[in-house]
C-alpha cells in the first residue's frame, strides 16, 4: 500500500492522542484517590480499575469489524466525548458503584479513540513505515502518561475527596482539547474491492490462529497490564509507605518519560539487537523490575526502577501493533487490532481484579510480583516464530499462509 503523502496527519493524531491519553492518565489515579476517600479498600480499587476495561471488552471486535469496512475517523470524536463525560461524571460520583460505572464509560471512550487512531495509522502507512509510525503514534500515549499523573498529583491534596473530584473535572477539559487536532486526519479513499467481504468472511478464530497474532496479543496484554496496575496501584503503595500524591505523580511520569525515550530510539535498537532479542530482553528486565517494586526501597530507588521499567515497557506496544497488522488477513486488519485491544482490555479486567485479591491477602506490593510472572510468559512467547516482514509493496500474507523469509521477530516485535 502506498504511503499517504505528507505526515501532518500523523503529527495531529499524536497531538490529539496526547490530550486524550493525558486526560485518562490524569483521571485513573484521581479515580483511585476518590475511591479511597469514599472508603474503598484494595479489593474495591481493583474492581473499579477492572470496570474501566469491562465495556471495551465487549465492544472492541464489533467496532473493529465496522472500521474494516468503513471510515476510521468518526470513532475519534465519539471517543473524546465519552472520555470527557466519563471523567466529569466520575468527579461528581458519590458512591463506589457510580464511580465504577463512569470509569467504564471513560474506558469505552478510550477504546473508541484507540481503535480509530490505530486503524488510521495502519491504513495510511506503507509496510516499511509501520514500525516508525506506530512508534511515533504511541509517543502520544506516553506524553499523556507523562503529564497526566503529574497534573493529578499537583491537584490532589489533603482533602482527598474534594481535590480528586476537581482533578477529574480538569481531566474532562483536557480530553476536550483533542477536538482541536481532529480535522482532516483521515485521507478518505474508497474501500478496496472485496475488503468488506474479506472482513466478513474471516472469522475471529481464523484471525486468532494466524501465526504471530496470539503472541502479539499476549505481549501487548502483559505490557499494558503492567502499565495499568502501576498507574492504579502505585497511589495505594504510596499511601501505605507515606509517599505524597505529588511524589507518586512524579514517579509515574518518570516511567512515561523513559517510555518516550525508548520509542524515539526504537528503530536503532531493532537494527542493533534484532526483534527477538529486543522483545525478550526487555520483557525479562521488566519482569524483574516489576517484582522489585514490591521491595521496601527508598523513593529514589523506586524512581530508578520505574525509569528502567518505563524504558523496557516502551517496546511491547508499538511492535505488537506492527506484528498484528502485518500478520492479519487483508480486509481484517482493524478487526485484528481490535482483537489485540480486546486482549488488552481482558488483561485490564483480570489483572486488576487479581491484583485486588492478591493485595487483600498478601499486601499492596504483591500485585507487582504477579506482573513479573506475566512478563516472564511474554518473554517466552517472544522467542516463538512469527511471520516474516514483507518488503515494501509486497502483499501481506493471508491467514494461515506461511510467509517467506526469516522470522519477523528476528528482523524487526512480537
Amino acid at each position: 500500500m502506498p504511503s499517504t503523502p505528507g505526515r501532518s496527519w500523523l503529527l495531529r493524531l499524536v497531538i490529539a492522542f496526547s490530550f486524550a491519553q493525558g486526560a485518562v492518565s490524569m483521571a485513573r489515579p484521581a479515580v483511585s484517590y476518590r475511591a479511597l476517600s469514599l472508603g474503598a479498600d484494595e479489593r474495591a480499587i481493583g474492581v473499579i480499575a477492572g470496570v474501566y476495561a469491562l465495556l471495551p471488552l465487549f465492544a472492541a471486535v464489533p467496532l473493529g469489524r465496522r472500521t474494516d469496512t468503513g471510515r476510521c475517523a468518526p470513532l475519534l470524536p465519539i471517543g473524546v466525548v465519552l472520555i470527557s463525560g466519563g471523567c466529569a461524571l466520575s468527579g461528581t460520583a458519590g458512591s463506589l458503584g457510580a464511580l465504577a460505572a463512569w470509569s467504564g464509560v471513560m474506558g469505552l471512550g478510550h477504546l473508541c479513540f484507540v481503535i480509530g487512531a490505530q486503524s488510521i495509522v495502519a491504513r495510511q502507512s506503507a509496510p516499511d513505515e509501520q514500525d516508525r509510525n506506530f512508534g511515533h503514534f504511541t509517543i502520544g500515549a506516553s506524553l499523556g502518561q507523562l503529564i497526566g499523573p503529574i497534573a493529578a498529583g499537583s491537584l490532589i491534596g489533603a482533602d482527598m475527596g474534594r481535590t480528586s473530584a476537581f482533578a477529574l473535572l480538569v481531566s474532562a477539559g483536557v480530553a476536550a482539547v483533542s477536538f482541536t487536532s481532529l480535522w482532516r486526519i483521515e485521507h478518505v479513499r474508497s474501500v478496496a474491492p472485496g475488503s468488506g467481504a474479506a472482513a466478513s468472511k474471516v472469522p475471529v478464530l481464523g484471525i486468532l490462529r494466524t501465526r504471530g497474532v496470539p503472541a502479539g496479543i499476549f505481549i501487548s496484554l502483559a505490557v499494558l497490564s503492567a502499565t495499568d496496575i502501576l498507574t492504579a496501584y502505585l497511589p495505594v503503595v504510596g499511601e501505605h509507605r507515606g509517599i505524597a500524591p505529588a511524589t507518586v505523580g512524579v514517579l509515574l511520569s518518570l516511567r512515561a518519560a523513559a517510555t518516550i525515550a525508548c520509542r524515539l530510539v526504537m528503530t536503532p535498537l531493532i537494527n542493533l539487537l534484532g526483534r527477538t532479542v529486543l522483545i525478550v530482553v526487555t520483557c525479562l528486565l521488566a519482569a524483574l523490575l516489576c517484582a522489585g517494586v514490591a521491595l521496601p526501597v527508598p523513593v529514589w530507588g523506586l524512581g530508578v526502577m520505574l525509569v528502567l521499567l518505563g524504558f523496557c515497557l516502551g517496546v511491547g506496544q508499538p511492535l505488537s501493533m506492527t506484528t498484528v497488522v502485518q500478520a492479519a488477513p487483508d480486509g481484517a486488519r482493524s478487526t485484528a487490532l481490535a482483537l489485540r485491544l480486546t486482549g488488552n482490555r481482558l488483561g485490564q479486567v483480570a489483572a486488576p481484579a487479581g491484583a485486588g485479591l492478591i493485595a487483600g491477602v498478601a499486601g499492596v506490593a504483591a500485585p507487582f510480583v504477579m506482573l513479573g510472572g506475566l512478563l516472564l510468559v511474554a518473554a517466552g512467547l517472544g522467542l516463538r516464530r512469527s511471520p516474516a516482514r514483507p518488503s515494501p509493496g509486497s502483499p501481506l500474507p493471508e491467514a494461515g499462509e506461511p510467509a517467506p523469509g526469516p522470522p519477523l521477530l528476528k528482523r524487526r516485535k512480537g
